[in-house]
């Protein structure tokens, strides 16, 4: 099974081509957010250091993280952020091995696991990979797509991001099958 990471700042279709990939035979798509929000369910030492670290007020009224919140809490700075990153990336890792174990017993040839931040976090165990994708999209055309999405106060969390380190730059420019066939063939170099 090859393990491939797909990361990018928001808006640079991460999702999208993780999601038109996973329609193919044998792939699986893990998105690394809803495996993160797992992670600090309450009762979780992850939830406990959260609130330990950014407060109550974290706390939505069903006991659970809000992640509007936490996120306000987060990325008011890059300090603020990595803290975050500490405190969550231990348990998502841990997770992420657990769930490569389970698709490593399926028919699962191909496992991409999106995630913003696989290329950024000096956090992320890189030896899990067989590569990082870093998906590269023009600032206004990532800004459009965020605001198509209705989610634009996104831009501002993500635009310093940077990769680090041995990672594969892809053009996330263009129609979403363009895209998903550049990361395709990169993917298929990897099986021969």
């Amino acid at each position: 099974m090859i393990v491939v990471g797909i990361a990018g700042r928001a808006g640079c279709g991460k999702s999208a081509v993780a999601r038109r990939l996973a329609q193919r035979d044998g792939v699986v798509w893990v998105d690394l957010d809803r495996v993160a929000w797992s992670t600090y369910q309450p009762g979780t030492s992850t939830f406990r250091a959260l609130v330990d670290r950014f407060g109550v007020s974290i706390v939505a009224e069903d006991g659970s993280i809000d992640r509007r919140r936490l996120a306000d809490a987060a990325f008011r700075s890059e300090q603020t952020a990595t803290e975050l990153d500490r405190l969550v990336h231990p348990a998502v890792v841990r997770a992420l091995a657990e769930i490569r174990a389970a698709e490593a017993t399926k028919r699962t040839t191909v496992l991409l696991v999106e995630g913003a931040l696989l290329a950024t976090s000096d956090v992320v165990d890189r030896s899990a990979f067989d590569a990082i994708l870093w998906l590269d999209v023009d600032e206004p055309v990532r800004r459009e797509r965020l605001r198509s999405a209705g989610r634009p106060e996104h831009a501002s969390r993500s635009e310093r991001l940077e990769p680090t380190g041995d990672v594969v730059r892809v053009d996330g420019s263009g129609p979403l099958d363009a895209v998903a066939d550049r990361v395709w063939a990169f993917i298929e170099r990897l099986h021969s």
